[in-house]
């Protein structure tokens, strides 16, 4: 069986202050050509169609777009749909008991009591496959189905999985939106993603070790969550200037007989424009022009004429997003709605404020900052 993996498609969201819209209808037509192009059984997008819970009508009108195309070129396929963080799971799951009719499967809202994950079993030369779609969830989401002594989100994930009778000698395969780690490692996050104070919704990945395949998303660079079969396909596009020199594509998949070695194949995506970190002199940088999105960083230590140099460098960089100075000036042009905010850390500084802030304080901080977070 042939799966193709992509994830967090973000639709909707703007990279400093430049509408990505068109970079994000260019990519997709290119998804589906790529779909036409390898013939996959399956289409995984595994959670964050949209940038935020209540999408814009031009984001939901190129969504709709894009799944019409691939149901056009690929009236065979499968797709399989989650809800991730930063989707409302009420809107990724209307009208799912219809439209798996047409074999596209919905999973938005996690399941409660009486309820189970959404499974859908497929079948090829080699047998049945199950998958499960796992959304999204926060311990609250599964509060009615936890003791009180589980309170995290590996918690929620543990006992979402553990309800699930699956049957080990068939080929199993997980859908899921969270942040697996391995042990005590540390994973890079992009400046796009939400980061939570004290990686709090980090779940174990030994938990999902034991399924065939994991096509996993949140984490928007491409990678292993502890295992060659535990993978994160990363993001269509750059969505954040240190995604700079990333190859962003999708994943492949060639599921063979149970317990046979996977194929995995990354079918690179190339984007209408990239992220990029220029540096040199004002001269230097300015024969570089292009449409990318860029930083520049200037090493000229003499003094520049300020509007000039501004002039120059957006008319050579239609997308320019921030100018530095390499000596320790920085120069950026932006108003103060548009500054970086989110690398402040507000739970740093509000307990360097309050010294005697206590433990018990400090981990009500933590959810409160975290639930802002994943509202704005």
């Amino acid at each position: 069986m042939r799966i193709l993996h992509t994830s967090d498609l973000h639709l909707g969201l703007r990279l400093k202050n430049y509408d990505l819209k068109e970079d994000q209808e260019y990519i997709l037509k290119q998804v589906a050509e790529k779909a036409q192009e390898q013939k996959p059984d399956v289409m995984i997008i595994a959670g964050d169609i949209y940038d935020k819970a209540i999408p814009s009508a031009e984001a939901v009108h190129l969504f709709d777009g894009f799944v019409t195309e691939l149901t056009e070129r690929c009236p065979q396929m499968t797709i399989l749909i989650i809800s991730g963080n930063h989707d409302s799971p009420e809107r990724i799951d209307c009208y799912s008991s219809i439209l798996c009719r047409q074999n596209l499967y919905l999973a938005g809202l996690v399941p409660t009591e009486g309820e189970f994950l959404k499974k859908v079993v497929l079948t090829d030369s080699f047998g049945v496959v199950n998958f499960y779609l796992l959304p999204f969830v926060k311990p609250f989401f599964v509060r009615s189905l936890m003791p009180k002594e589980a309170v995290t989100y590996e918690d929620a994930v543990r006992i979402l999985l553990e309800r699930e009778e699956i049957d080990r000698s068939q080929r199993n395969v997980l859908v899921s939106h969270q942040f697996y780690v391995t042990g005590n490692s540390q994973v890079q996050r992009s400046q796009s993603e939400i980061l939570t104070v004290g990686n709090v919704d980090a779940v174990s990945s030994e938990l999902i070790l034991d399924f065939d395949y994991a096509a996993l998303g949140h984490i928007h660079t491409p990678m292993r969550a502890g295992a060659e079969h535990l993978r994160y396909c990363g993001t269509p596009l750059p969505y954040a200037l240190d995604e700079a020199g990333q190859e962003k594509g999708m994943l492949l998949i060639t599921l063979g007989e149970k317990g046979s070695e996977l194929q995995i194949e990354k079918i690179p995506l190339t984007p209408l424009r990239q992220a990029r970190k220029i540096e040199g002199k004002l001269f230097q940088v300015l024969m570089q022009a292009s449409d990318d999105y860029v930083s520049v960083v200037l090493t000229d230590e003499e003094d520049l004429d300020t509007l000039d140099m501004q002039v120059k460098l957006r008319e050579a960089f239609p997308h320019l997003m921030e100018i530095h100075r390499s000596k320790g000036i920085q120069i950026n042009y932006q108003t103060a709605e548009q500054l970086k905010l989110e690398e402040v850390n507000p739970f740093q500084m509000f307990c360097e404020f309050y010294p005697d802030i206590t433990q018990e304080e400090k981990e009500i901080l933590q959810d409160i900052i975290n639930e802002v977070k994943e509202e704005v």
